[in-house]
């Protein structure tokens, strides 16, 4: 894949024009996401996307979208759900954050608000706007996990079953490509106890599955 990219300059001292980098297809992308405003209205603590990757990764994390917590920081799964999440892929946060590795795009690019029973779902315009953008410039992608009932309605669509239970349950139906997982969060964790397969099943094909892509 031929990268386009763009060069940024400055004026040194003597006004002669100094590049100053470069910034690949990807990055001018991400640049364009960050710049988005398209839900600003919806937003309670307005517009930050959050979003990170490289044309190198190899493993992509689709999860449903930013808390309070990832919104004040622009991290992702900088919280207790991505506490988990690194415990399942087996990784440490030097290797989660390592962007030639590991991408990731959530459902909900922006803080969607508080419900009444938890936060909001993703704002709708995000993936039909941004997702297939991002894909295309992601090239190296082997394995993409859904995680969360929104990104396997959207990706897995009416190959999913009734439930994000029973799709997770039958998770090799949608291998090589796809991992269906549940949301990480503490408020899983009732979830977990309840269907104990899930972390006796699942985490060792996800952690033997994720080690190779991140060598």
């Amino acid at each position: 894949m031929i990268s386009i990219c763009r060069r940024f300059h400055k004026r040194d001292p003597a006004g002669k024009s100094v590049t100053i980098g470069t910034m690949n297809r990807l990055d001018i992308l991400f640049e364009q996401i960050r710049a988005c405003r398209l839900c600003e209205a919806h937003l309670p603590l307005g517009p930050r996307p959050v979003i990170r990757g490289s044309e190198r990764a190899r493993l992509l994390i689709i999860g449903q979208a930013p808390g309070t917590r990832v919104h004040a920081s622009g991290i992702p799964w900088d919280d207790p759900s991505g506490d988990r999440l690194r415990q399942w892929l087996g990784v440490d946060k030097v290797t989660f954050y390592d962007e030639s590795r590991i991408a990731i795009m959530p459902m909900g690019l922006c803080y969607p608000g508080k419900g009444k029973s938890g936060d909001l779902p993703p704002r709708p315009e995000c993936a039909p706007t941004w997702h297939d953008k991002v894909l295309m410039l992601l090239p190296n992608i082997e394995l993409t996990l859904l995680i969360g009932q929104y990104a396997q309605h959207y990706y897995l669509r009416d190959a999913g079953k009734d439930s994000l239970t029973e799709t997770v349950r039958n998770w090799a139906d949608y291998g090589p490509a796809w991992l269906p997982l549940p949301h990480p969060s503490p408020r899983n964790t009732f979830w977990l106890k309840k269907n104990p397969w899930f972390e006796q099943e699942v985490i060792p094909h996800l952690q033997q599955r994720v080690a190779p892509l991140l060598l």
